[in-house]
């Protein structure tokens, strides 16, 4: 049975055993942030890293849009924030910045089913998920620079670490969008899928991903985000714990007494 939580701008749903779905819910705003946007999220977040029967998260957008950054409408609800030098560190810090670090630091993985335009914000939310798979008809980059602004919301750090410094930095100054397949070209995606294909695909592989051995696989997420900050023989010493960590784990039993017998493990996180 599907368990689903509606908030004003979000959508939080258990499809089904193990997996969780969040939607941003603003399609009349191609999913724009807003404060309370970021606080409806980054709770939802937080359901998931505290519930062990979930492990997968699955995140998308609804309408033409996925997430366009941060929405400058007066009415979106941050006051003098974006005038303010420190209400705009604040709601940096609260909001956006909260968000981008708990989706990084979340230690399942994250799905990130991008159904429209991504740009911004919106590029670094999806950026800070592990998977990205992406529907052909959505449009990535970062337009920022067309308002004189920055890709304040992590993307200074996550851009140029997932497509190299060259061609995340024309792609700020430039304030290019490319196309899906290009995208893909860039490392901005994971996947392309025809757009009726992308709701099944992002289940599918989550099904997959909830299909294995999750202490493992926290323990992967956990190393190579680390590794990708830290030096090689920090990196080894983290392979060390993790193994500490999994090695005498029931799954870990489970996993090679199933390979011995020809089947497939039924890996419980324990």
């Amino acid at each position: 049975m599907t368990e689903q939580t509606t908030t004003p701008h979000c959508r939080f749903d258990v499809v089904e055993d193990r997996i969780a779905r969040l939607t941003i819910n603003r399609p009349e705003r191609l999913g724009a942030y807003t404060p309370q946007m970021c606080s409806e999220m980054l709770a939802a977040v937080k359901r998931v890293q505290l519930d062990d029967s979930i492990r997968v998260l699955i995140l998308t957008g609804t309408g033409r849009g996925f997430c366009t950054g941060g929405d400058v409408s007066p009415d979106a609800g941050f006051g003098d924030a974006l005038s303010h030098q420190i209400g705009r560190a604040r709601e940096l810090r609260e909001d956006s910045h909260a968000l981008v670090t708990a989706l990084h630091k979340l230690d399942k993985p994250v799905v990130c089913a991008i159904n429209g335009i991504t740009v911004n914000g919106g590029l670094a939310f999806a950026l800070a998920c592990d998977i990205r798979i992406v529907a052909a008809s959505a449009r990535l980059g970062d337009t920022s620079g067309r308002a004189g602004l920055l890709p304040d919301e992590g993307g200074a750090w996550l851009f140029p670490r997932t497509m190299g410094y060259d061609k995340a930095f024309r792609m700020v100054t430039l304030s290019e969008i490319y196309d899906a397949q290009t995208a893909l070209g860039l490392g901005l995606a994971t996947e392309v899928v025809p757009d009726e294909e992308l709701e099944m695909r992002a289940l599918t592989l989550a099904r997959q991903f909830a299909q294995g051995a999750p202490l493992a696989i926290r323990a992967v997420k956990m190393m190579m985000r680390r590794a990708m900050e830290s030096t090689l023989e920090s990196s080894l010493g983290d392979s060390q714990q993790a193994v500490l960590w999994v090695g005498p784990s029931n799954d870990a039993l489970e996993g090679k007494t199933a390979f011995l017998e020809r089947r497939s493990p039924n890996f419980t996180g324990n």
